[in-house]
């Protein structure tokens, strides 16, 4: 049997057709996925449940002391120094010299993250007429390869027609692993020779998208460091010769960061953004393995929106990123 790369563990379970999975989907969907945020934020959760409960376990006074350990706590959680600090401000500010408690802590970090995390309703670009072009960039082992995989199933789910462009021609397996899953999710699929020229690749699939009215164009390029500064460089061609096909694309540039990289995602995302003109964040493998925490320096450094989460490995753990959902699944066992 052909390999299924969003296949789980139940040979048994009959097929469903189309329709049944969008019913069941749309029927699952809030407690769905509220529940595969929760367990992607646990070890977040955990961290906070031993650090900051302990630390007001009886009440405690908001002095320099509890202000300083506080501020630690939440450094641990990958949040970063700067939101670590408003929280630690904003609760100096609303509690000095009382006694503070475990619920009146919690409200007030739920609003802080929740100030600094807005960002309107973090939809997708897309095209005024004809398709919407979107650029997927990243180091290799992000996730990015998989994340388009799980972005095309987002959109055929939509009943919207894909072309994909496999632009990471360095890599062979990565444009046979996109080509399976172009041929599962019913996705049209632009290759090149390998090693060949990412931009031409681009450059045809869009140019493909155009010609059989596609909805969507989703174009993979070649995985690198944000510090090889000539392959950056190629990010900017790139965009090039996909606006000469459509004049405004890419309509969104989406870097794909991995939740488990911590603090070295910030170092991505700086890299990426500045070389491609990165629109969104696609948050890769926060699935109980990450600081979840790391969602928050990125939004508030680079003014970012965190587009789409990867929960999991299966297709449906994969989900439009909800700035209450996040801080609610951020404190939930906690509460």
């Amino acid at each position: 049997m052909p390999w299924n790369p969003f296949k789980k563990n139940n040979d048994d379970a009959p097929a469903k057709s189309n329709a049944e999975t969008s019913q069941t989907a749309s029927e699952e969907a809030p407690q769905g996925v509220m529940g595969r945020f929760k367990s992607a934020m646990r070890k977040t959760v955990t961290m906070l449940n031993t650090d900051i409960r302990d630390l007001v376990k009886d009440g405690r006074v908001v002095d320099d002391e509890f202000l300083d350990e506080l501020y630690m706590a939440l450094v641990r959680t990958d949040m970063g120094v700067a939101p670590a600090q408003k929280i630690r401000d904003d609760i100096h500010t609303r509690f000095r010299a009382r006694k503070l408690f475990f619920d009146d802590l919690t409200a007030t970090a739920k609003e802080t993250i929740r100030e600094l995390m807005d960002q309107g309703d973090g939809n997708l670009a897309s095209a005024a007429s004809g398709p919407t072009v979107i650029m997927v960039v990243g180091v290799n082992g992000a996730g990015k390869t998989t994340s388009i995989a799980k972005l095309t199933h987002w959109f055929r789910e939509q009943g919207k027609s894909v072309v994909l462009g496999a632009g990471d021609t360095f890599r062979a397996a990565a444009v046979a692993q996109l080509s399976v899953w172009a041929e599962r999710m019913g996705a049209e699929i632009v290759t090149g020779r390998e090693k060949s020229d990412p931009a031409s690749v681009g450059y045809k699939a869009v140019e493909a998208a155009v010609s059989n009215n596609a909805d969507v164009c989703i174009v993979d390029t070649a995985g690198r460091l944000q510090t090889q500064s000539n392959l950056m460089e190629e990010l900017t061609r790139v965009r090039r010769v996909m606006s000469k096909v459509v004049p405004d694309a890419p309509h969104e540039v989406l870097l794909v960061l991995d939740a488990t990289a911590g603090q070295n995602a910030i170092s991505q995302a700086r890299g990426f953004s500045e070389a491609a003109g990165c629109t969104g964040i696609v948050l890769a493998k926060l699935d109980g393995s990450a600081k979840g925490g790391v969602a928050i320096p990125i939004r508030q450094e680079f003014d970012l929106p965190v587009k789409f989460v990867g929960l999991g490995e299966s297709h449906e753990d994969f989900a439009k990123f909800n700035v209450d959902q996040f801080v609610d699944a951020l404190f939930d066992d906690i509460m």
